[in-house]
This record gives structure tokens, sequence and C-alpha cells, in this order.
């Protein structure tokens, strides 16, 4: 590690060993962990492999962490499109475990007995012709009963909306693999969208989340209770808690019978007792965090009960933190560490509590905490520096001031470099990241998507501009029917401030972001909120004409998104023409970048074409880069990799730096 700095480089001209294949390795974390007695299994990404989801398993006894299918095996649901939950197990007393998983390729349910010799996987569902087939998602596996019980996702027709989703029964011993009429409907289909089953311990009732278009999980879910018969169905189905205004996000059972809910009733997601008659649920632990966050994939975990009666919970403005919850007293303890966020997946074994966290100087680990000893500690997927660490940012967390003094909460990481610094005087330029959703949240976690930026020299700022996750719901309610309006200005008011407070040059701002984030990108490129602010922009899989993203032009899941998020089209048509960028292409005066899955089916590259028509013509600089085989978000390394050196060309040639250790990005008019 260097010890003194060189002569003064310009920004943006820093070597780095930070390189966009080294990017595209280490892109994508652990997910959908889980307990099968006291092994722990769940799904890591594999760039290299295509992209594929690798399902993972860490045995008691110790030792490494091991692959247990190999490619092409990608456990992975399409529910929803973004899916969730794809596999589930139970140890048996004799074989080792059984397990149960979605397939990627075909989507079909598979059983798997890893310990069984020459046992390969076997599949449970049928295949359909019709649309997009049957899809699973969220299983429980329930061997007394010889089956597996998780949400059908049913395509009745061609297209993205003629679908329907239930509870259903799948049977382990294969026979419904080629008959659709085996397997078992559990609900109705009377609501557009439901979560997976959660038994009680005692076997007698189920329950679920439930809700309609035009709501979304985070506007207002149900909770549905039903009592389970001996013969394995559903009666007394009921709803308990929930409605238009209330968002559950996640129920759990605890081990005495209790049903546990994480809803936003107060203005925050907290943690309550529910009553299963319908009484008033009581609020265990009233704060103004959050112990949850958006449910975009169905099966997330912000918390689980543990033996005994305490509750592991995710809770924090902003970041989640782990913390251990006295249901009776609301004491809160946080776990020890230096991680600092948490994922959406917690697994519990007695007094054990597992779960995926980073820190700014750390990527996703799977941490143990040992609720007798206090003690934590990393037990797979540990982080290895694969540079030195000394070329990691150093994020700031601010909070900025936004149009009618409203807040806006960024994590701000400035150009940072173990031997360099920029001569005096000169100003860094600065990337403005606008995330997905857009009802997310950007973490604050090592991204060496971002380093690799910072260590050349260009700041990075993710702006959680109002909409966003994390911060209670007056929060996330700002961008209702104000999309392109809020984000755009609240973006466009950190970048400013940066440039006010001399942390920026003001002629070297670029907007970047993908899927909403790209929408948000493009608006901003051709909004008076943000007129003459930016250099350039870079627009991965974005939204770019309100009017084709309603109904059968995406997914079914978003098909009514736009209805709170700009307003019901019957009501403001102009509106949707008014905020579309496909429509002011006339207004976009810098270069741009636009990257797009050709296999996108939540935003279909038709937009782009649509976009690109719209400003032929325009004598204005860009590049679009179309990936095969690449769907919403890129997995395939060379993708990740092509789509960071793209970006960065087109810093180099709008900033006016100087490099050339960059495959150029050919920009035409």
């Amino acid at each position: 590690m260097a010890t003194t700095r060189s002569a003064p480089v310009p920004y943006g001209t820093w070597p780095s060993p930070i390189d966009a294949h080294l990017v595209a390795a280490h892109d994508g974390k652990p997910e959908f962990l889980g307990a099968i007695g006291s092994e722990l299994w769940w799904t890591a990404p594999r760039p290299a492999e295509g992209g594929r989801r690798a399902l993972m398993r860490l045995r008691p006894e110790g030792g490494a962490a091991e692959s247990v299918l190999p490619a092409p095996w990608n456990v992975r649901s399409r529910v929803i499109e973004y899916g969730g939950q794809p596999w589930a197990g139970v140890q048996r007393a004799a074989g080792g475990p059984l397990v149960v998983f979605v397939h990627f390729a075909d989507q079909r349910l598979y059983a798997y007995e890893p310990d069984t010799p020459s046992s390969p996987p076997r599949p449970l569902t049928p295949i359909s012709l019709v649309g997009g087939g049957l899809r699973w998602v969220d299983p429980v596996v329930l061997p007394e009963r010889g089956e597996v019980w998780c949400v059908l996702e049913e395509f009745t027709g061609e297209r993205p909306t003629e679908v329907r989703r239930v509870l259903a029964a799948v049977p382990l011993d294969g026979t419904a693999a080629d008959d659709r009429e085996r397997l078992r409907e559990l609900t109705d289909d009377s609501y557009d969208f439901i979560t997976g089953p959660r038994l009680s311990p005692d076997r007698r009732h189920v329950a679920w989340l439930a809700w309609d278009h035009p709501r979304m999980p985070w506007d207002g879910t149900e909770l549905r209770l039903a009592e389970l018969t001996e013969d394995g169905w559903l009666e007394r189905v009921r709803t308990v808690l929930g409605g238009p205004e209330e968002s559950i996000a996640q129920i759990e059972w605890a081990a005495d019978g209790t049903l546990l809910a994480v809803t936003d009733r107060s203005g925050w997601w907290n943690l309550h007792r529910v009553d299963p008659e319908g009484a008033a649920p009581v609020n265990l632990c009233p704060r103004d965090e959050e112990f949850a966050d958006a449910l975009w994939r169905i099966g997330q975990r912000w918390f689980l009960p543990l033996a005994g009666g305490p509750v592991a919970v995710l809770h924090g403005r902003g970041a989640k933190a782990l913390a251990i919850l006295d249901p009776e007293t609301g004491e809160l303890v946080d776990a020890p560490g230096p991680w600092t966020e948490w994922g959406a997946a917690l697994a519990v074994d007695d007094t054990r509590v597992v779960g995926i966290a980073a820190s700014p100087r750390s990527a996703y680990e799977i941490v143990e905490l040992d609720t007798g000893t206090g003690h934590s500690r990393v037990l797979a997927e540990a982080h290895r520096d694969p540079v030195d660490p000394a070329y990691y940012p150093e994020p700031l967390i601010r909070t900025f001031t936004g149009p009618e003094g409203r807040e806006i909460h960024t994590h701000l990481y400035p150009p940072h470099h173990p031997d360099h610094a920029a001569p005096d005087g000169e100003l860094p330029p600065y990337a403005i990241w606008a995330h997905g959703g857009p009802t997310g949240r950007s973490p604050l976690v090592l991204d060496l998507e971002i380093a690799y930026f910072t260590s050349r020299g260009i700041g990075v700022a993710e702006v959680n501009y109002g909409g966003s996750t994390g911060y209670g719901r007056a929060y996330r309610n700002r961008l209702r029917e104000q999309w392109g309006v809020v984000d755009v200005e609240d973006c466009a008011a950190v970048a400013r401030a940066l440039a006010d407070e001399g942390g920026a040059d003001r002629a070297r701002l670029a907007i970047r972001g993908g899927s909403a984030g790209g929408w948000t990108a493009a608006v901003s490129l051709c909004s008076p909120a943000a007129e003459g602010l930016y250099a350039c922009g870079a627009i991965s899989f974005p939204i770019l004409d309100l009017t084709e993203w309603t109904g059968d032009a995406t997914h079914d899941f978003e098909s009514r998104y736009l209805e709170s998020l700009v307003g019901p089209y019957e009501r403001c048509p102009g509106r949707y023409r008014e905020r579309s960028p496909v429509h002011h292409a006339d207004r976009v005066s810098v270069p741009f970048l636009l990257l797009q899955g050709l296999d996108d089916v939540i935003c279909p590259p038709a937009q782009c074409e649509c976009f690109l028509e719209a400003v032929d013509g325009h004598e204005v600089p860009h590049a679009y880069i179309a990936f095969e085989g690449e769907g919403h978000g890129f997995r395939r390394a060379d993708s990740i990799a092509r789509a960071v050196e793209a970006e960065l060309s087109l810093y180099v040639q709008t900033f006016g730096i100087s490099r050339d250790d960059v495959p150029a990005l050919e920009l035409s008019k």
C-alpha cells in the first residue's frame, strides 16, 4: 500500500485496479436464505455461468459451502416477474434433506434429495403452453400431507395480464408432473395477488397476504386467515387486518401460536401482534422506524420468531440493523458487528439467527448471531477484498433540502484514491444515481461498480428521492401522482447543492439509472426542472413512454402501477404524455447512453426503439447497446462488463477526460 501521494492528477484520469470484469465477477449477492434443520441453504449469483442462481448448502458440522446443483440448474422464480422465495426443504428422519425448488428455464417445481446417490431432481408440476405457463413461488413442504403448498401463477391467455394466482397443493410423489388435474387449488382467484401460506404451529390455521389492482403491496394489503380441515382444505376464510391504505409486508406464526405481522398502520412498518378474531392489533415496538421494506418479491423475511418468545427483526431508518426484540417489553437489542445493512432474508435455528449482511467496507456475507452468547460471526460467502481496500470509496450519509424544504436522503461517494489527488482548484465530476422501483432504496454497502468510478476520480451520489422506502409512509407517498416530478426534482436538487457547495464540477454532472431509475434519468434530460444541469445521461432498461406502459404493454404486477404514480389514465391522459420522454425527444440536448436487454418483459425493448426514433434527426450524440439473452437487469458477466465500460466511455468523452484504457463508445447522431 502506498504511503505517499504522487503529483496531482486530474479527476477521471486516475488508474485503478478495479476493472469492469472485476465488477462483473462480483455482481449480485446471496439471497433467499433458509434453514433445513441445522443446515443453511440459499441461492448465490453466478455471472460467469450465464447469470444463473446456484443453490448453496452449508452443513452444520462446518466446512465450506457447496453448490448442490451444477449448471444449467438455475434456482429462480418468475412469479410477478420479480420472483421470490424459490425453494423450501425439510429434514427427514432418514435420507437427509428433501428440497423443492423452482428451475428458471421452465418454471417447474422440482424435488431433490441431495444425499441420495444417483437421484437427480424430478419434476413435480406440469408445463403449460398457454402464455407464460405455470409458475411457482414461496413453497412450504408438508411431508405429513405428501404435498408442497405454494403460490401458483397461471396464465389463462397469451396476454401478460391474462393470469390468475391461487394457493395450490402439489403432490410430492410427482403424479402432477404431467397432470394439471392432480394439483389441488386451496383458494379461489378472487384476489389479483397473494403471498405464500403460513401454517400455524398446531396446523389448524393458514394465513397469507392478498391485494388487488390497482394497489401495489406497499399501498395496501390484507391479511387473510383460514381454518384448516383435517382433509387439507380451507374454511372460514376471512380478512383480519389491512385494507387499501394499510400495507402489511410480512406475517409469521410464533411457536406459541401468536400471529405476528409487520404493518404500517402507524405510518411506519412496525411489528404487531394480531388477533385472529379481528380485534385491534398491538404494536410490539412503536418506533418511527421501518421493520420491513417494499414487498417486491414474494417470501421476503424481515423478521422471524425464535423459540421461547423473542423475535429476530430488521429495523431502522434507511439502513436495516439486525436486533432481537422482546415482544413482552418492547426491548430491542442490536446484534454486534460491523454490518450496517441486512437483506430481507433471515433463518433461525434454536438460539441462532442467520442473515445476509454487508457494510460500506464489505460485500454481503452469511452472518450468524448466537443469541445465547451475543456473539456474531461470518459463516459463509465471506468477503475477501479483490483489491487493496484503500481503493474503496469513503461514503457519506447526507440529507439535502429539496423544493418546499423537503428532506432528500442521499449517499455520497466522493472520488477516492490511495495514491492520487486532483490539482488544487479542480472540482470533481459527479454521476447522480437514481435507484429503481421507484418504490425502493439504495443500500449503503460496498459496491464495486461505484468503486469503479470513484477510484478513477468520478464521484457518485445515490439519491433516495421522495418515494423511497426506509423513511416512513409519508416519505413513500410523496411520489403519489408525482412520478417524473418529485424524483427528478430531488435528484436535481442534490446535483445543484453539490455544485453550490463546491463539491462537484457544475459543468460535469451526469444522471444515470436503471428501470424506474432509467425513467428518472431520461425525464431529467428533457425536464425544465433539470434544464441545463446535466452534461450527459446513462439510461438502462427504462420506461420511456407512460402511455405504452399500462395494461398489456408490460407485465401484470405493474400493469396498473401508474395509477398511483401518475394518476388514473382516464382522469389525466395528458399527464401521461406530458411526462413521457419519448414525446419530448426534441428537448434532449446532451449525449446519452441507452442500455437494454432484448428479453425484458418488464420494460420492453420497444420503449427504447420508439425513443431512438424520436431522437433521430435532432443531432444529439448517443449510443444504444442491446443485449441478447438479458432480461430486466443484466446478469451475465460479459453484459455487465460491457455496460460499465460503455458508461465510463460516455463520461470520458463528455467530461473531456483523457484516458486510453477504456473501449471507445461510438456516439452517433
